[in-house]
């Protein structure tokens, strides 16, 4: 039986306190890597965040998290994950709230 490989891996070099560490996200794509980027720079805790897909063929992308005052990235990382899921929950109640009650041109197709 295969091991299974953890979504999310901390990667050598990261600094004890780990307010500076890398994380390996696999099964991921630019996708989560730009918008989960864009939700940890929100923070103004952080200092410095960025992420890299090594190549097309390995399914993993790199997350770089770098705090101010020794903070943990860890817990940026997963705050930020928390306010992406509930920003991706409203853009969805939102989405459907707006189909449901709005005026668009309905067909339907025949084949």
């Amino acid at each position: 039986m295969a091991e299974s490989t953890p979504k999310i891996q901390i990667l050598k070099g990261a600094e004890s306190d780990l307010s500076a560490a890398t994380y390996q996200i696999h099964d991921e794509s630019h996708t989560i890597g730009n918008a989960l980027r864009w939700m940890l720079m929100k923070n103004p805790k952080v200092e410095f965040c960025g992420y890299t897909a090594p190549h097309p063929s390995e399914n993993h992308i790199n997350m770089r998290i770098q705090m101010y005052d020794g903070l943990s990235s860890l817990t940026a990382l997963i705050q930020a994950l928390k306010d992406l899921d509930d920003l991706c929950v409203t853009i969805d109640e939102e989405y459907s709230k707006s189909l449901h009650n709005d005026q668009y041109e309905r067909w339907d197709e025949k084949s």
